[in-house]
């Protein structure tokens, strides 16, 4: 992460309650990791709203499985 304010993980932490709230699914710890992890490199993209950073989230790991470790990231997902 480029930078280290509250304000950044506000949004990171957003996004991904957003992604649970979409899936309607459980906070489970993997994911959670994942996807903090997803968000801080769109976040280091460039990527600061919420809403944007939940949507490309949201569509890039559809549902609980595809945040397990071997679920094909968005890097090899072509």
């Amino acid at each position: 992460m480029t930078r280290d304010t509250p304000n950044d993980y506000r949004i990171i932490s957003k996004a991904v309650r957003e992604w649970y709230r979409y899936y309607e699914v459980e906070w489970d710890d993997q994911a959670s990791s994942f996807l903090c992890d997803a968000a801080i490199e769109l976040y280091d993209q460039g990527c600061r709203s919420v809403e944007e950073m939940a949507t490309i989230l949201i569509g890039t790991y559809v549902g609980l499985a595809a945040t397990r470790i071997n679920a094909p990231s968005s890097d090899s997902v072509h």
